[in-house]
């Protein structure tokens, strides 16, 4: 294709994807391949889509993480900086000194992890053991932690340090803002809706009046005024 040329002395430009395709051929059958089965077959399934669909993988971890973060729901608000240097960062960790390992702050992996360890290595573990061991090594650090923080805020204070609001403060303020605002939205709802049963009953109150004074008034046909005779002398 290269070599063919549509106009004389000018060279065919190679395409982009020539040298992807020429180092990597497409495959030469046009049949979808069957995935390699995990388990065992469903046999209730009858449908031929449902057999070319991939399996849901299922590691042992998974159960360990959710139940953790279900029992510790705020645990995920903590932010967490997931980068890693080369990919192979968990390599480096050993479970067997401790939750706390080189370059990872403490969190629920760290219980995960820990928890997985201990499960496979040390005899007679079962899971809510294990659960229960490393969970109080979890609130026992993590206590820990809050201390030195307070700690390192009182130094900073004394030395002259100034902290703005925390979360907290800065969550009932605008908390109290919304609630200002909905006060005013539903005063000014609330005087409308009196004004306009006042504008209501006023108008009743006048159309009966006027329909009175149309009833009382009757238009009266005059009567001929009659001149008493006179009498005789």
């Amino acid at each position: 294709m290269l070599n063919h040329r549509m106009v004389y002395n000018v060279k065919v430009q190679k395409p982009i994807w020539y040298n992807v395709i020429e180092s990597i051929p497409p495959s030469e059958t046009v049949t979808r391949p069957f995935p390699p089965q995990h388990k065992a077959p469903n046999p209730k399934t009858r449908k031929p889509s449902r057999l070319f669909q991939p399996q849901k993988l299922v590691y042992e971890e998974d159960g360990l993480r959710s139940q953790f973060y279900r029992d510790h729901p705020w645990e995920l608000a903590r932010p967490r900086v997931i980068v890693e240097m080369d990919g192979r960062d968990a390599e480096r960790y050993d479970w067997s000194k401790g939750l706390r390992q080189p370059g990872m702050p403490l969190c629920g992996e760290s219980v995960v992890q820990r928890q997985l360890w201990m499960m496979h290595n040390v005899e007679g573990m079962t899971t809510e053991k294990t659960y229960d061991i490393v969970r109080k090594e979890f609130y026992t650090l993590r206590h820990e932690e809050d201390v030195e923080r307070r700690i390192a805020k009182e130094e900073a204070m004394k030395m002259g340090a100034y902290f703005g609001k925390n979360s907290m403060q800065v969550s009932m303020e605008l908390e109290d803002q919304q609630y200002e605002n909905w006060r005013k939205w539903a005063g000014k709802q609330i005087s409308s809706v009196q004004a306009e049963q006042d504008a209501a009953y006023t108008n009743f109150g006048a159309a009966e009046e006027g329909d009175a004074e149309a009833e009382d008034f009757d238009v009266k046909e005059p009567v001929a005024e009659t001149v008493p005779a006179e009498k005789p002398s």
